[in-house]
């Protein structure tokens, strides 16, 4: 343990088959390859001579490079959003405006090839163009932002880009395998139709579920080992949270940059230094106030951390007094 923080693996997203940045990092390998391989070595021919044969295997390489387009489609679609929901807008803007030229540069070599008449040096000058901006896509993504979109989105939001890609598809190639995080199994021992005891009451599991629903904030509970069990599912959550989370350890459920906070809030109540933490934050149109608190049996024994949130923006507006006779 160092400063009071539990070791924990380091997780190389870009290493695991299927998730969505190594999807992206072997689709740039193929690219590179076919550029290298391909394209640059069809070229050098074609400066050489610019015979039928030439132009048509430069042809060839342009056609399959459209391909891209699912690449950028899925970039631009799925991950820029996700960024942008961050206060991220500056490299997604710019990359999106080289990817059309990348791909108008594409279609207009495809033009000059199929209906070649001779302009052999504004053919070269737009392959030439392609394989320079392909190029350096491939380096902007690698390192300026997939490092980015890894520091910021949370592995919940990568499992929503990875199930909503395949409607896109893929280029050149596609995942190497179906992407599964590593889930705690839950123990499903709660009969729908059931009845839970309480010490105060009994409740259908149905009646408790409503009941939760309605409440006017939002609740997550996290168990004593870090994983996330349950949240309320009101009509109106503050925060986004889908049933992915389910059997998540609740560090993986937070930006990565913020991860260090999570534990050591989660240190604190589990050493019994403190019993509650509060935030408040401005979001969108409301004032969210977010408190944490440590739960603990009849021992004191922690049990778990409850995430309690609420807007709290009408509670602000409140003068005078309302009573229930008036």
């Amino acid at each position: 343990m160092q400063n009071g923080l539990r070791e924990r693996p380091l997780n190389k997203p870009e290493e695991e088959p299927g998730h969505p940045i190594h999807t992206f990092i072997r689709e740039n390998r193929e690219i590179d390859k076919h550029l290298r391989e391909k394209l640059r070595v069809h070229l050098e021919a074609f400066k050489n001579a610019d015979t039928e044969e030439n132009v048509y295997k430069l042809l060839e390489d342009c056609t399959l490079l459209l391909d891209l387009d699912k690449h950028y489609s899925r970039k631009e679609n799925l991950l820029f959003p996700y960024l942008e929901k961050y206060g991220i807008y500056g490299p997604t803007n710019n990359m999106w405006s080289i990817d059309d030229f990348i791909r108008d540069g594409i279609k207009e070599a495809k033009q000059l090839l199929s209906n070649y008449n001779g302009d052999k040096q504004k053919v070269i000058e737009e392959v030439q163009f392609i394989f320079n901006e392909v190029s350096a896509m491939i380096y902007r993504e690698e390192h300026i932002l997939f490092p980015m979109a890894l520091k910021n989105l949370t592995e919940d939001e990568w499992v929503k880009i990875a199930h909503e890609s395949d409607e896109i598809g893929f280029c050149l190639t596609g995942p190497e395998a179906e992407w599964k995080p590593e889930r705690r199994a839950i123990d499903e021992k709660a009969i729908s139709e059931g009845y839970i005891k309480m010490e105060t009451g009994i409740l259908s599991l149905k009646q408790l579920e409503l009941l939760l629903n309605h409440l006017p904030v939002d609740i997550t509970f996290i168990d004593h080992e870090d994983v996330v069990r349950y949240f309320s599912h009101g009509k109106e959550r503050i925060f986004a949270r889908t049933k992915a989370v389910i059997g998540r350890t609740v560090q993986n459920c937070h930006p990565p940059r913020s991860a260090h906070v999570v534990e050591e809030l989660l240190e604190d109540f589990k050493a019994g230094r403190k019993d509650s933490e509060d935030f408040w934050i401005k979001f969108r149109d409301k004032y969210v106030y977010i408190r944490y608190f440590a739960v603990r049996d009849k021992n004191g024994s922690y049990a778990g951390t409850l995430e309690f949130t609420q807007n709290i923006s009408p509670i602000q507006e409140i003068e005078g007094e309302k009573r229930i006779l008036s």
